[in-house]
């Protein structure tokens, strides 16, 4: 029988979590004969960093370009992003294109080359934040603003979920902001890098983070 090929997966989470959101599906992959890497992003999980020190999209991205900047030239890795994480995949399309074989967008913010990258937030339908806390950070001047999901919030989110997932989420979830100032003052990804990547879109139909409609 022929063997399966191997893949590279690199697991990117979203706002407010961190690598350990992944537990459950890193190890399946892996014995499906998978190499996978996971990592928090800026100031997320357990990540060193405070939120304090982000100002910039690409702050928050960092983890992510050093892992793809440690990939060597002749491998490719399927890049993999939830909500958020959609995102912080578009920025490693935009910069790594050769290193990525797809991206696969997990009912994921997925932006376009026409629109500036904030352009697919913005058009988000409004929903009931419940408990969630919008704080301000960093200084007056940055009009920066973070979100914390409130434990009414997560169990909305992680309905579906065993009760030990939702007392984990509520436990390791830190704020976190869009820098939705940054991302309008960008142009948009370009058809030479973001656009030339192969993509894949999950619809999730019970989710409420990211309807489907939307």
């Amino acid at each position: 029988m022929e063997e399966k090929q191997q893949r590279h997966f690199v697991l990117v989470h979203g706002a407010c979590l961190g690598a350990w959101c992944w537990y459950k599906l890193q190890p399946l992959l892996e014995a499906a004969g998978h190499r996978v890497t996971v990592f928090d992003l800026s100031a997320s999980g357990i990540d060193p960093k405070s939120l304090n020190e982000l100002r910039t999209f690409t702050d928050y991205t960092l983890p992510l370009f050093k892992v793809m900047d440690s990939i060597s030239p002749d491998e490719k890795v399927v890049l993999v992003g939830h909500s958020l994480g959609g995102m912080n995949l578009a920025f490693a399309m935009e910069k790594y294109p050769l290193k990525i074989s797809a991206a696969v967008f997990v009912t994921a913010y997925m932006p376009d080359t026409v629109h500036r990258p904030s352009y697919v937030l913005e058009q988000t339908p409004p929903q009931d934040s419940l408990d969630t806390q919008f704080i301000q950070f960093g200084r007056p001047e940055d009009k920066l603003t973070a979100m914390f999901f409130g434990p009414k919030y997560i169990s909305r989110m992680y309905r579906l979920c065993s009760p030990e997932d939702v007392a984990l989420a509520k436990t390791l979830v830190r704020p976190m902001s869009i820098f939705l100032e940054d991302l309008s003052k960008r142009s948009p990804f370009s058809n030479e890098g973001f656009g030339s990547v192969k993509r894949a879109y999950i619809i999730c139909a019970k989710d409420e983070g990211i309807i489907e409609e939307f």
